[in-house]
């Protein structure tokens, strides 16, 4: 793996590890074993850094949240889209945590985040539409909008509503297995008769993912 792209990599753990902000550019180098000016030679800042993760964010949501033309759609196509959802919460958790904080201090990095999720909107609205015509889903088109934009502010704000509204002090993958639960209520008020046990086999793949996590972190 080249310098950049250890250097990136480095510190997205760091980052979900303590936190962005308490995570500087020195403690990366160190972490790494380089020298500040070896950092400084691939990247500005930290903000630069930043940027660049949201990269490999951008990267995951294209490959995640494809459209499944062609394909049969079964429990595995399913639960791919919720893992995906909940990797992308995962693996980048210190994002969510200050979502607001971060795109406020950087205006190239919030409009591109906005056109980022524009075409998740986009792609989400296309796979709705696909599972209302293959049947998977009952709604009006006039919803298919309203829904993939509830289920992305579910995603993008799961982590800061668990850390202000609950006792949660700290993000772990009990925290974001819940948030895929309740996306998945939203998904079940809309299935068909003939996809209800679909999605109610898909609803306790989770629960037992979340409980065995929590047992593992007892």
């Amino acid at each position: 793996m080249k310098t950049r792209d250890k250097i990136v990599h480095a510190s997205l753990e760091l980052f979900n590890e303590h936190g962005e902000r308490s995570i500087t550019t020195n403690h990366i180098a160190s972490h790494l074993g380089i020298s500040p000016g070896n950092l400084y030679y691939h990247f500005r800042n930290k903000e630069d850094i930043i940027r660049s993760i949201f990269t490999l964010y951008e990267e995951h949501l294209e490959s995640g949240f494809q459209p499944y033309e062609g394909k049969r759609v079964d429990i595995d196509l399913l639960i791919g889209y919720f893992d995906s959802l909940f990797y992308t919460m995962w693996q980048f958790r210190f994002m969510y945590t200050n979502l607001v904080i971060i795109l406020n201090r950087d205006e190239q990095l919030n409009s591109h985040y906005k056109q980022i999720h524009e075409h998740v909107l986009q792609r989400a609205c296309d796979i709705l539409r696909q599972l209302k015509q293959d049947g998977i889903l009952v709604l009006d088109d006039s919803e298919i909008v309203p829904l993939a934009d509830t289920i992305r502010m579910i995603a993008c704000f799961w982590i800061s509503h668990c850390l202000t509204h609950s006792k949660t002090a700290q993000i772990t993958k009990n925290t974001l297995y819940q948030g895929v639960l309740r996306m998945l209520m939203i998904f079940k008020a809309y299935a068909s008769d003939a996809a209800k046990p679909t999605f109610t086999r898909i609803e306790q793949h989770y629960q037992d993912l979340a409980q065995s996590e929590q047992q593992t972190s007892q």
